[in-house]
């Protein structure tokens, strides 16, 4: 039998009751990520990279999932981003630019979303309304706003991942 979703085991030690859906999203990212991504087998190269239909590839997902998790933990922490992350985010795409296999990637992806679930247990419930600034721009926010963000943006990649896999499978040596 199966486990349920995260988010019907219960609390999640050390998480605020106010965070635990977002740490609840993580946990669930957390755990499709490698099994759409390694299993039945870890996804070759070529399929990793395939844009079906002009989607974009599963490599792509995979970064941006870990680069947008540490730049959106930076907004956060009231930071602003270095050039190594503005470098990081103009590269996500390419294949030829740093991590670009299966498993490298999805332990990229795991160790942002576990940063991500780490700083979600260590933010006091007090400051979750401070007010942070996002990008160049300083555009508004706030501690829970970015930490909620962070969930959600990271889930909706996550199925992009799942289904972009399913499809590149499927297709075999004709995605493209």
């Amino acid at each position: 039998m199966t486990a349920p979703e995260p988010w019907l085991r219960g609390p999640l030690p050390g998480v605020p009751r106010e965070l635990m859906p977002a740490a609840h999203a993580l946990a669930q990212a957390a755990e499709d990520v490698p099994r759409a991504v390694l299993l039945p087998e870890p996804l070759p190269r070529a399929l990793l990279w395939a844009r079906p239909g002009g989607a974009a590839s599963v490599g792509f997902h995979l970064r941006h999932v870990a680069g947008s998790i540490d730049r959106l933990l930076t907004y956060a922490a009231g930071a602003q981003l270095a050039e190594a992350q503005r470098a990081f985010l103009a590269a996500e795409g390419a294949a030829d630019d740093g991590p670009s296999e299966a498993a490298e990637l999805v332990a990229l992806a795991a160790a942002a979303i576990e940063r991500a679930l780490a700083t979600v247990r260590a933010t006091p419930v007090d400051r979750l309304h401070e007010p942070r600034a996002v990008g160049r721009q300083a555009l508004p926010s706030s501690v829970f706003g970015l930490l909620f963000h962070v969930a959600e943006h990271t889930q909706r990649h996550v199925g992009q991942i799942v289904t972009t896999a399913k499809v590149v499978r499927g297709l075999g040596g004709d995605a493209r």
